[in-house]
């Protein structure tokens, strides 16, 4: 049962990791193509909900994980 539950973190806490990685392509492509300071700043702020649901993916993952390791 509390494998189930280690496992599953694992792989929310790798799709969030996968979606960061995502995210700091995608400000490291803006940043390359030599935008101007505003619209590096939108390319950002479009970034931004995405950077944050990554993060909160890996975290509710990695919750699980020790969750699920502290009750195993």
């Amino acid at each position: 049962m509390f494998d189930i539950i280690i496992w599953g973190g694992a792989c929310i806490s790798v799709a969030g990791l996968v979606g960061l990685v995502w995210c700091i392509l995608r400000v490291m492509k803006a940043r390359r193509s030599n935008l101007s300071d505003d619209e590096l700043r939108a390319a950002v702020q479009r970034v931004l909900p995405w950077n944050l649901a990554a993060l909160f993916l890996s975290v509710i993952g990695l919750m699980l994980v020790i969750v699920g390791i502290s009750l195993g």
